[in-house]
């Protein structure tokens, strides 16, 4: 597909968008720290809260007495549980229950905990956070302590405890084809098991929120909520009808956000401030410790996979089977298996004899963020490819192109000319040189290893949006948004695409951040960005019609609109363009020179659907992504030598941006694959590597050159065909299978020393 129904979509010509080094507009204020996130805020004369925590996997209040915790001195309130006002504003878990994006469906204060470290029982206000802990140490409770489970095979056990919904309810099953005959007609089947360990995906600060009540001076009578640490874009559904109120009055003042991935959990420290606030009557902060900001990002996965092929390396029958940890229960029980189930990445080979069975389970192992640091069980088919090469002596990209399909269908023999693109371009990069696993060794005595993997990226954000594109006398081309800023830069990319439409200088395209503005580029990373974009293009191109409508009426031109065009922020007129004027001249001329009266256009919208929805089965934009590593077999040490990653995003919008979503795509790899972990004590379901001591994220240091290259065929549907990237490269087994063709043996992920070393026999 391409842009082919928005305005200038098939443009040939740029001078702003996909340019390198332009900063973003707030790069200034997060570089120099003047940039105030959520954790930052503090007021005068501001209490502070915590919440009593849960010591248990999994525990309901038996007793809870706040007696003695209530006579500390400097404790200003304790709210409960069953406290009327708390059950008045969130009445559990009745229909229909208050909602989170991802799941939080039970009250303010929960009286049972689904997992260890919940917030449970009560929350206390106090002068200072140590006076806060101290009063957590005074409540006296008593627990009911449950059973709990934290791994998702043992909840399918005979006699498992279920947690909440039985595991019965949340199966999906999807079959293609003739799967026994595509057996039959196999020359090889091959049968492996492979999975995810579980990661957690941190939010640079805390979450937490600052709140207050107070009077709008421009308001309506009554007090307005202010809230920081919920961010402009986020909450108002939660929020508005936990406090009843209108949008007017509710002000979300937060613009930076810090990175996140796919994190769509508002915390209770983010909602309940509000409510402590107006009992005391006082701003109140309350803001999670690192360590209870542990939420499982990617799923714990156990899966199986049967594989027929042939000599030649086709795959000719698929046969999976995956058990998913949903992480700790929600009322109404969704599973995204039954999507995943029908999203096999076997959907993008030739092989149409497929069944696929998603088993998703409820556990206490943590709240799931709904992240998909690797969707639609992806490495399945990483594993198979690499599996098939070792099997019959191939290269295991020559058993990728082998199989995928063409553009149109499962059954259009060609091969989709963008990967080819980025095959090439990979494998130049590389240097890549394909050998048997365990068969090379490095001059240092290391053991070499390489792995590939392709993927589709085809997808751009679901939701419409609300663009205005506005000239005001002073010449600027200004943006209204609310923002917020988390890290892919979206806004500064769709300032870049206003700028090219406009023919306006990109520094004289201002994004002007106001919480109370309709448009927010944001919606999953640059699935957001080409999505909103394509939107902001629209409403620049009815922008840039009104100021040559205007201008052609003035006594300068005298012209008709299409005698004159744009540049560098000028109007200018095409039989001659030494005569220019600056945009802001003909606002000026009418007499708008307040900002009143400005050029102002909006477009509400949204792109045509993605070929994503089709599951694979149409194959446009693609990207490939390398690996190369250096394993010691005598300590179990790896090192990531290399990766290099080629990726259509069909068109580039905003190059920084691009680059750091890959970036960032093999950071996750790197942590997911070699050394994040989230390690329980499976007969309590605490925790036990809340630190990042004993959970070991990837640091700058750990990291070895990412070297990213763009193929660009225009053929997303987004903005100037572009494409979003951000899930589809994340590929935490990448490094594993790179293990794997370095040791000639396949280590459970993460891929840490210890277990090399055990899948070598040495401990």
């Amino acid at each position: 597909m391409a842009d082919v129904e928005g305005s200038n979509g098939q443009r040939s010509e740029f001078k702003s968008v996909g340019s390198a080094n332009i900063p973003g507009r707030l790069s200034y204020s997060i570089a120099t720290g003047m940039a105030k996130y959520g954790y930052d805020y503090v007021l005068p004369d501001m209490l502070h809260a915590k919440f009593l925590r849960s010591p248990h996997g999994r525990a309901k209040i038996r007793k809870l007495d706040v007696g003695k915790a209530k006579a500390l001195e400097g404790v200003v309130d304790i709210v409960t549980w069953d406290d009327p006002e708390v059950i008045s504003i969130n009445p559990g878990l009745t229909n229909p229950p208050v909602r989170t994006m991802a799941g939080i469906h039970g009250p303010l204060i929960p009286g049972e905990a689904e997992t260890e470290d919940e917030e449970i029982g009560a929350v206390v206000v106090a002068e200072s956070p140590e006076i806060c802990d101290e009063a957590l140490r005074l409540i006296d409770v008593e627990y009911d302590v449950l059973p709990s489970i934290v791994d998702a095979k043992d909840a399918l056990e005979p006699g498992a405890p279920i947690i909440k919904h039985d595991p019965k309810e949340l199966v999906s099953n999807f079959s293609t084809g003739d799967v026994e005959a595509g057996f039959r007609e196999a020359d090889h089947i091959i049968e492996f098991d492979w999975g995810h360990s579980r990661m957690v995906s941190h939010i640079p600060n805390p979450n937490g929120s600052v709140a207050w009540w107070k009077q709008d001076p421009l308001g309506s009578p009554g007090p307005t909520l202010y809230i920081e640490g919920i961010s402009p874009t986020w909450g108002a559904f939660q929020l508005l009808p936990l406090y009843n109120l209108t949008f007017d009055k509710l002000y979300r003042g937060t613009t930076f956000q810090g990175g996140k991935y796919c994190d769509w959990i508002i915390r209770r420290s983010q909602l309940i401030t509000p409510l402590l606030a107006r009992r005391t009557g006082r701003p109140v902060r309350c803001v999670n410790e690192r360590r209870n900001d542990y939420y499982p990002a990617n799923p714990q996965r156990y899966s199986r996979a049967k594989i027929g092929f042939k000599n030649d390396g086709s795959i000719t029958a698929v046969d999976e089977s995956t058990i998913g940890d949903a992480g700790a229960p929600e009322e109404n029980p969704s599973s995204m298996g039954g999507f995943e189930a029908r999203f096999s990445p076997f959907n993008t080979t030739r092989c149409v004899n497929q069944k696929s069975r998603f088993q998703e389970v409820y556990t206490n192992s943590g709240r799931n963020t709904l992240s998909q640091t690797s969707p639609f069980n992806w490495d399945a088919m990483t594993y198979a490819f690499q599996i098939v090469a070792e099997k019959l002596g191939m290269d295991v990209i020559d058993v990728a192109l082998r199989n995928v399909h063409g553009p149109s269908s499962q059954q259009d023999p060609g091969i989709p000319p963008g990967l080819l693109m980025c095959i090439d371009k990979g494998k130049k990069a590389m240097n890549w040189k394909w050998h048997p696993a365990g068969t090379r060794r490095l001059p240092d005595g290391r053991m070499h290893g390489l792995s590939f993997r392709y993927a589709l990226s085809p997808r751009h954000a679901q939701q419409p949006y609300t663009a205005t594109v506005t000239i005001q006398a002073d010449g600027k081309v200004y943006i209204p948004l609310k923002g917020p800023w988390v890290g892919t830069y979206s806004a500064d990319a769709c300032a870049l695409v206003v700028a090219e439409e406009m023919g306006a200088k990109a520094e004289d395209v201002i994004l002007l951040y106001d919480n109370k503005a309709i448009f927010t580029p944001f919606g999953g990373g640059s699935d957001g960005t080409t999505a909103s974009a394509w939107v902001m293009k629209e409403a620049a191109v009815k922008c840039r019609k009104l100021l040559l409508e205007l201008a052609a009426k003035s006594s300068v031109f005298k012209a008709k609109p299409e005698d004159l065009d744009t540049k560098d922020t000028m109007v200018y007129l095409k039989s001659d363009p030494a005569k220019a004027y600056p945009f802001g001249k003909f606002i000026a001329d009418e007499g708008f020179g307040d900002h009143d009266l400005d050029i102002t256009a909006t477009h509400f919208g949204r792109p045509p659907e993605t070929t994503w929805h089709k599951g694979g089965h149409i194959l446009d934009t693609m990207n490939t992504s390398f690996c190369e590593v250096a394993v010691d077999t005598e300590t179990g040490e790896t090192e990531v030598l290399k990766y290099v990653v080629v990726c259509d995003p069909g068109k580039v919008l905003r190059l920084t941006s691009f680059e750091g979503q890959l970036y960032q795509a093999m950071f996750f790899s790197t942590g997911a694959g070699l050394t994040e972990e989230l390690v329980y004590d499976k007969a309590t379901g605490v925790k036990l590597s809340t630190n990042m001591f004993e959970y070991k994220k990837p640091t700058m240091l750990d990291m070895g050159p990412v070297e990213t290259y763009a193929v660009e065929t225009r053929s997303g549907n987004a903005c100037y065909g572009a494409t979003g990237i951000s899930h589809c490269m994340a590929a935490p087994l990448l490094p594993v299978c790179a293990v794997a063709n370095a040791i000639g043996k396949w280590v459970e992920p993460p891929a840490t020393p210890d277990r090399i070393l055990k899948a070598l026999g040495k401990c």
